[in-house]
């Protein structure tokens, strides 16, 4: 059974950085399929929306315009965790962030939607 648990949101003051983990359990790949992971984040009054992504080998990701340049995902398969940078952080990036993971027929398949498995969500606020 997957399990995905987000931590490190928090308060920051606009410019400022912050580091989300994202701890799973249960991505255990088969010869069949691989897990891919991924960040959304959601904004009181609006859609979920898709934040960062990276495959299962770690080599590919993909970034939503608004973060570019801005915020880094990671992965380490070894301690089953995924990592998200956020630096020159923004009032605009005040959300709730979630933790994805899906499965993939190859492991270098950086999806943006059609996720399964999802964290709880924490939250992180920039003041400006």
């Amino acid at each position: 059974q997957v399990q995905l648990v987000e931590s490190g949101g928090g308060l920051v003051h606009a410019g400022g950085s912050l580091r989300l983990c994202c701890a799973a359990s249960g991505l255990t790949p088969s010869y069949y399929f691989y897990y891919a992971m991924g960040w959304f984040r959601q904004a009181p009054g609006q859609e979920r929306e898709f934040v960062t992504a990276i495959n299962w080998s770690g080599g590919g990701t993909y970034y939503a315009d608004p973060v570019k340049g801005r915020f880094t995902i990671s992965r380490d398969n070894a301690k089953n965790t995924m990592y998200l940078q956020m630096n020159s952080l923004k009032p605009e990036d005040t959300a709730v962030y979630y933790c994805a993971a899906r499965k993939t027929i190859s492991s270098q398949t950086v999806p943006t939607s059609g996720y399964d498995y999802w964290g709880q969500g924490t939250q992180v606020t920039v003041s400006s």
